[in-house]
């Protein structure tokens, strides 16, 4: 029953702060990460060169999807927001449903932008199957395409360290989070900005991607505290001594 009362209540306040959000944008702190990023995608249609988007290589089908969905809302925006670029984004991944997701994500964000003739299917990529075939096969595009920015979000394991370290090399930006421990150690080390536990999934909201993203975070924040005050009236009645 609980459960339920707790599903309803996030329903009804992700309604209405859409709602809410879509009259007046909300207003979040800055992540230095995603401040990177933006800046990293005016400069990529400034200067001819592309982003490249590695969206991991989780099953949607299991609990590390998460991961995988806030990655392809991420995609969207970003398409629009380069589709004036002269090349067009990059997308890899190490899962064939994935992959699939990736293209079609691409030409929505293309059509969204009224930008659908520069869609190319090629431009979504499934890279490998395994952690380091994918890897393997994700290197020779930071690498030889011309990419001047990463943004790597997703579930990766220890092969996220051959692709920071492939960013390096090439001095592009990197802009990384995972829901793995293993690869957030390794890109908390590698990364300049590293994106740490829950802000991998506040992409959306922090690159414009609609009212429904920001509304989500706000809809966190509020069922946070709740539980928060719930913890601590339960301890005080506990400390009153009043039973349950």
């Amino acid at each position: 029953m609980t459960a339920l009362i707790v599903l309803f209540l996030a329903a009804v306040l992700l309604l209405t702060l859409t709602f809410l959000r879509r009259k007046s944008p909300a207003a979040f702190r800055k992540i230095e990460a995603y401040e990177r990023l933006n800046r990293a995608i005016g400069l990529s249609v400034e200067s001819g060169t592309r982003l490249h988007i590695s969206i991991g290589r989780g099953n949607l089908f299991t609990a590390r999807g998460g991961s995988a969905l806030a990655g392809l809302a991420m995609l969207r925006r970003l398409t629009e927001r380069t589709s004036l670029s002269d090349q067009p984004p990059i997308v890899t991944s190490g899962d064939a449903s994935l992959a699939i997701l990736s293209q079609d994500t691409l030409q929505s964000g293309y059509r969204a932008a009224r930008a659908e003739d520069q869609f190319r299917l090629t431009s979504g990529r499934l890279t490998g199957l395994t952690p380091f075939a994918f890897a393997a096969g994700t290197l020779p595009i930071i690498r030889d395409e011309g990419v001047s920015a990463n943004v790597i979000i997703g579930e990766l394991g220890a092969e996220a360290g051959l692709l920071t370290d492939a960013a390096e090399r090439k001095n592009a930006d990197l802009i990384a989070a995972s829901d793995n421990l293993t690869a957030q150690s390794v890109l908390y080390a590698a990364s300049q900005a590293p994106l740490i536990g829950e802000e991998l999934f506040a992409a959306g909201a922090y690159i414009g991607a609609g009212a429904s993203h920001e509304a989500s975070l706000q809809t966190q924040d509020i069922l946070r505290w709740l539980v928060i005050l719930a913890i601590l009236g339960g301890a005080v009645l506990k400390f009153l001594g009043v039973g349950f």
